[in-house]
C-alpha cells in the first residue's frame, strides 16, 4: 500500500492544524519559558525568533518536500531523492534511522504525558474528596507512572488507527484550536495576578547585552531545532500526505507562524505564573540568580503556585493547565507514532488496525522497561534522541536536499506547486540556502551538544 492509497489530508486547514500539532508539544509549553527563564528572557525570545526564521523554516520546508516528493515512507522518501546505489543505500539507512528514533522517542514522550494526564485528574479526585487518589496521582511511583504511560498510550493508538481523515486530521482540527483557546485564558488569568507584570517585562524588555552570549545563542539554536520535530521523519509522513498541487512554502510559514505563536503564548503564561508564584512565597531562583528545578518546573514550581491561590480555583487552574498540557503531548504523539505505523502498513500485508496495534505494543514494551528502570533509561533515552539522533537526521536531510537531489528533479518538484514561479528569488534562493547555511547551523548544534 502505498501513502496515496492509505489517504491524504483533506483540506489545507486539516494539513496544518496536524503539521502544526505535530510541531506544538510540550517542548513549546514547558521548554520554551524554562530555556526564556533561564537565558535572558527577551534576550532568548529575540533569538529564537531569528532562528525561527533562518534555520527552523527553511528545514521543515526540505522535510516536507521529500516526503511529498517520495509519496511513501522515510526510508524510501529518502532513497527517491538520491541516484545510485550507494546514494539510495544510505538515503534508506537515514529514513530508517528517522523511523526508529521516532519509535524511541515515543517511549518517554509517552511516560511524560501520562504524568500530566495523571496531574490532570488529580484536582477532580481532590474536588471529589478522594485525597488518597489525588496523592497518587501526583506521587511519582512505579504503579502511577505505569498506568498513565499506557494509557496515553492507548488514546494516541486510537487516533491513529482511525486513519489520515478520520484519525490524525480530525481530531488535529479539534485539539489544536481547544489548545489555542485554553492557552489565551490562561494568559489572561495569570496576567491579572499580583507579580505577573514583572515577569511579562523579563519576557519583552531583552538585555541586549545578553543577545550574543553563547549560552543564550545555543540554547535558542535547539529549541529552534527540536520545537518543529526536525530529524524524526513525521513531516516528511506529512508531506506525503499532502497533495502535489499545494504550495508547501505558504503550508510551512503557516506551520511555523503556529508553532511559535504557541510558544510565545506559552511564554506569556508560564513566565509569569513564575513571578506570581514568587510574589507568594514559592523559592523559583536559587541564590546565584539561576533557575531552579527548571526540568521539572510544571511539577514544581506551577502546582504550588496552584496551591496558594486557594479555594476551587487552585484546582480549576490546576485542571485546565495539565489538560493542557496533554493536549500538547497527544498532538505531537499522534505525528509521531505515525512514523513507524505508516512504515509498517506500507511495506507489510498489515491493515492500519494491525499495525497500529503492533507498534503501540512495541512502544508499550519499550515505555514500560524505561518506567521500570527510570534512572537509568529514561534521561540517556533523552539525549540519545534529541540531542545526538536528531541533528545528524537533520544534517542528512540538509544534505541530501542540497546536495543529493538532482536540481532538475528539484525544480520540476518545486514547478508542480499551483502558483510557483521557481524563477522567483525564494526558490532560487531556497535550495542554496539549505545546501550551505543549514549544515553549518546544524554542525554548530552537534558540536556544542556535544561539548
Amino acid at each position: 500500500m502505498t501513502m496515496a492509497q492509505s489517504g491524504q489530508f483533506s483540506s489545507r486547514i486539516g494539513f496544518i492544524m496536524a503539521a502544526a500539532g505535530s510541531a506544538v508539544g510540550v517542548g513549546n509549553i514547558w521548554g520554551f519559558p524554562t530555556q526564556a527563564a533561564s537565558h535572558g528572557g527577551g534576550a532568548f525570545l529575540l533569538v529564537y525568533l531569528l532562528l525561527i526564521l533562518v534555520l527552523g523554516y527553511p528545514m521543515l520546508l526540505a522535510e516536507l518536500m521529500i516526503g511529498r516528493h517520495g509519496q511513501t515512507n522515510p526510508a524510501d522518501a529518502m532513497a527517491k531523492v538520491a541516484h545510485g546505489r550507494r546514494g539510495k543505500s544510505i538515503g534508506t539507512a537515514i529514513g530508517l534511522f528517522s523511523i526508529i528514533t521516532a519509535s524511541l522517542i515515543c517511549t518517554f514522550y509517552s511516560i511524560l504525558s501520562g504524568w500530566f494526564v495523571s496531574f490532570a485528574m488529580a484536582p477532580v479526585a481532590q474536588i471529589a474528596g478522594l485525597a488518597s487518589l489525588s496523592a497518587w496521582l501526583m506521587d511519582f511511583s512505579l504503579s502511577r507512572n505505569l498506568v498513565f504511560t499506557l494509557v496515553f498510550i492507548g488514546l494516541v493508538i486510537l487516533v491513529i488507527r482511525q486513519g489520515v481523515q478520520q484519525g490524525i486530521e480530525r481530531w488535529s482540527k479539534r485539539l489544536m484550536p481547544l489548545l489555542l483557546l485554553i492557552l489565551l485564558a490562561g494568559v489572561g488569568y495569570i496576567l491579572t495576578q499580583e507579580g505577573a507584570m514583572t515577569g511579562l517585562s523579563v519576557l519583552l524588555q531583552p538585555d541586549f547585552s545578553r543577545v550574543l552570549d553563547a549560552d543564550v545563542l545555543i540554547s535558542a539554536l535547539g529549541q529552534t531545532f527540536f520545537s518543529l520535530t526536525i530529524g524524526t521523519g513525521a513531516m516528511m509522513v506529512y508531506g506525503a500526505y499532502v497533495s502535489q498541487r499545494e504550495n508547501l512554502a505558504s503550508l510551512t510559514a503557516y506551520v511555523t507562524l503556529t508553532d511559535t505563536c504557541v510558544a510565545f503564548l506559552a511564554a506569556l503564561m508560564v513566565l509569569p505564573a513564575m513571578y506570581v508564584a514568587q510574589q507568594n512565597g514559592v523559592q523559583i531562583f536559587a541564590s546565584d540568580g539561576s533557575l531552579l528545578n527548571a526540568d521539572t518546573l510544571v511539577f514544581t514550581v506551577l502546582p504550588a503556585l496552584f496551591t496558594t491561590l486557594g479555594g476551587i480555583s487552585q484546582y480549576l487552574i490546576a485542571l485546565i493547565f495539565f489538560v493542557l498540557m496533554t493536549i500538547a503531548g497527544l498532538t505531537s504523539a499522534i505525528s509521531i507514532v505515525e512514523v513507524p505505523t505508516s512504515y509498517l502498513v506500507e511495506k507489510t500485508r498489515l491493515t492500519r488496525h494491525q499495525a497500529t496495534g503492533v507498534v503501540g505494543v512495541i512502544i508499550a514494551a519499550l515505555s514500560v522497561l524505561v518506567v521500570c528502570f527510570f534512572d537509568r533509561l529514561f534521561g540517556a533515552l533523552i539525549t540519545l534522541t534529541t540531542e545526538r539522533a536528531q541533528p545528524l537526521i537533520a544534517l542528512a536531510i540538509a544534505i541530501y536536499v542540497g546536495w543529493i537531489w538532482d536540481r532538475k528533479q528539484l525544480l520540476a518538484e518545486i514547478s508542480r506547486q499551483e502558483g510557483v514561479d521557481t524563477q522567483h528569488w525564494f526558490w532560487r534562493l531556497w535550495p542554496v540556502y539549505v545546501q550551505y547555511v543549514c549544515p553549518v547551523l546544524i554542525v554548530v548544534i552537534i558540536v556544542q551538544l556535544l561539548q
